[in-house]
């Protein structure tokens, strides 16, 4: 279950991360929208952490989450605003995912 936690909170890791890149764009009231859902996504990030290091150790805890979060935040570079995705970039990307699976193979 500290697993699945884990990832959600990665997933908000992107969030936070998103929401930081849309309101450098944004401008006037909507730019505040996306501060508070850097505010709102980094808290339950961050609560969702801490519950999984309650049972998997923290240096594998943190790994997956940014992991997790370079990812992910990498894929809405690509395909939201429109980063390059070159050979190197993606296979790059593929090696977080696989260092990823790997620490949940070796973990206890």
């Amino acid at each position: 279950m500290n697993w699945v936690l884990l990832i959600i909170a990665g997933l908000f890791e992107i969030g936070f991360a998103t929401c930081l890149g849309k309101a450098k764009y944004a401008e006037g009231p909507i730019a505040t929208y996306w501060y508070i859902g850097f505010l709102v996504c980094l808290t339950i990030s961050m609560v969702l952490l801490v519950k999984a290091t309650e049972t998997l150790p923290i240096g594998t805890a943190y790994a997956v989450w940014t992991g997790v979060g370079a990812v992910g935040t990498a894929l809405v570079g690509i395909f939201i605003f429109k980063e390059p995705a070159d050979f190197w970039r993606v296979f790059f990307i593929s090696t977080l995912i696989l260092s990823i699976v790997g620490l949940k193979f070796v973990s206890n």
